[in-house]
């Protein structure tokens, strides 16, 4: 059966004089994919998106000033996700459900809490809540994630977990299907550029919005993904905000770490999906 992530035609969305890039493909209710910090349309593994897509009309898009999108990177959350909305209006799209990863999970909780007449239903993948996190980074995420290229090994440590033989299997495999499409020279590499997604992340941390608390109250139906062994992004994180977050539903997959997504594409996306069906 043909893949249509690894299939479908890159096309631009020229919004105030600049060009966006994104993709579309699938069938079914809308699903915008917010990407990982210096991930491009190119870096989702196609395995996990071709199961999404058997259920939902998928949207996968470079941020402005990343991959092939023209522009500048905003420094704040807050307006990269005003940036989403113009897409969509673009496209034409007024509700829809959200996924985002890593610092894209960041991103979609600042459209979730500002677009609440929009998002129907948000799926946050190898990420944290707003505030403050008592569980720092680890120092290796950013001995590895800040080298300009990441081979195989880096990949072991950033998205799986390098202690099982399981897990680092998996890993190549998805590394594998990945690098079918992937043109690395679109990774974003530049200290300027890194510092633009530190910025936002910081100003996500320092929660001035009060995005944290609105948790309390927040009807938009929450799916969370989490690996046990997540470098960046601790699972542990979550663990004082679930029971005053109402509308939050997690799972947490063992001897997996950043990506669960990508060492488990098919049983995530199956996740995922039967999340999104439910009334």
């Amino acid at each position: 059966m043909e893949s249509l992530a690894l299939t479908a035609t890159t096309q631009f969305a020229t919004i105030d004089g600049e060009k966006r890039a994104y993709r579309q493909f699938g069938t079914g209710e809308h699903l915008v994919l917010v990407n990982r910090f210096r991930g491009v349309l190119d870096t989702w593994d196609p395995l996990f998106l071709d199961g999404l897509a058997s259920q939902n009309t998928v949207t996968i898009f470079d941020y402005s000033g990343i991959g092939l999108s023209e522009g500048e990177l905003p420094l704040n959350t807050i307006d990269v996700a005003k940036e989403i909305i113009q897409l969509l209006d673009y496209l034409g799209i007024q509700q829809f459900n959200v996924l985002g990863w890593s610092y894209g999970g960041l991103v979609t909780q600042s459209l979730m809490f500002q677009y609440p007449d929009r998002v129907l239903k948000t799926v946050l993948v190898g990420t944290n809540p707003p505030g403050n996190t008592e569980t720092p980074i680890q120092p290796i995420f950013f001995e590895k994630a800040l080298k300009p290229t990441n081979d195989l090994e880096d990949e072991y440590v950033l998205f799986f977990e390098p202690s099982s033989e399981k897990s680092k299997q998996l890993a190549q495999a998805s590394h594998e299907r990945i690098a079918q499409r992937l043109d690395r020279s679109l990774i974003p590499a530049t200290q300027d550029i890194l510092q633009r997604y530190f910025a936002g992340s910081i100003a996500f941390r320092e929660d001035k919005a009060n995005f944290r608390d609105r948790y309390k109250t927040l009807q938009t139906p929450v799916f969370v993904v989490s690996g046990d062994n997540d470098i960046s992004f601790a699972v542990e994180n979550w663990f004082p905000l679930l029971k005053n977050a109402p509308s939050i539903q997690h799972i947490i997959l063992h001897n997996a770490g950043h990506g669960p997504q990508h060492q488990y594409p098919t049983l995530v996306s199956a996740y995922i999906n039967l999340f999104l069906q439910q009334d």
